[in-house]
């Protein structure tokens, strides 16, 4: 060990001293560069963190708005698809109105074929009777005309029941004391082509029987027979 009475020992303390001062003068410097360093770097982590923080939100943002345009798209469409769907609603509505009516429309035609043909028949059978009544009253006109001076006459019906033209039977030599005495009955035909009498002059009481016996019988010409009887009855009474 050297001796503290060494003359160069100051010397000696103070290089040792400066020494371990210049080591840590490094050392802080070591310790200062690497803290900038360090410094830098966090800076730059930072500045980065900080860049890519704003880059996130600014995408974010854009996200959020995208978000908000598909939901506004949305409920327009769903706004759209919901007007569309009563639109449909209404149009099968409509459309099974219009079957119904369809349907309706078709059984009244087949109803109206259904009328229109029974209507045919009808008049066919009409028009059969209608000529068999010609036929009567032709043969009436023979028997009665000729033999017993009785006339017919057409004239204007304006009743209610029975418009259009009717017939006047016209029966002459009845009354022994005047034989061109007139005695009339007046008659025509309904819709269904079925005789009514419409009246008597003189009035016979047994009118409606002898009119109830034509309408079962059809035969005219006994129609007449018998009212000319009631006549001659009604005359010699």
């Amino acid at each position: 060990m050297t001796s503290i009475t060494d003359p160069k020992i100051s010397e000696r303390f103070t290089a040792a001293m400066e020494e371990i001062q210049n080591k840590k003068f490094k050392t802080y410097g070591e310790i200062i560069d690497t803290t900038a360093e360090l410094g830098q770097s966090h800076r730059q982590f930072v500045k980065s963190a900080l860049d890519t923080c704003l880059k996130k939100c600014k995408d974010d943002e854009m996200l959020f708005e995208t978000i908000q345009t598909f939901k506004r798209d949305l409920k327009q469409k769903n706004a759209s698809l919901k007007e569309k769907q009563h639109a449909i609603s209404d149009l099968m509505s409509e459309i099974e109105q219009k079957e119904m009516q369809k349907d309706d429309i078709i059984q009244k035609i087949e109803k109206l074929k259904e009328e229109q043909a029974k209507r045919k028949e009808l008049i066919v059978s009409q028009h059969k009777a209608n000529k068999d009544r010609l036929r009567n009253l032709q043969k009436a006109r023979l028997v009665f005309q000729d033999n017993l001076g009785m006339e017919i006459r057409t004239i204007i019906g304006k009743t209610q029941s029975i418009k259009g033209e009717q017939l006047q039977f016209i029966f002459r030599h009845i009354n022994p004391l005047d034989q061109d005495s007139a005695y009339v009955v007046t008659m025509g035909i309904k819709e269904d082509g079925s005789y009514q009498i419409v009246s008597s002059d003189p009035v016979l009481e047994c009118l409606p029987v002898l009119e109830s016996r034509l309408q079962e019988t059809n035969n005219l010409p006994a129609f007449l027979a018998n009212v000319r009887k009631e006549f001659v009855s009604l005359a010699r009474c």
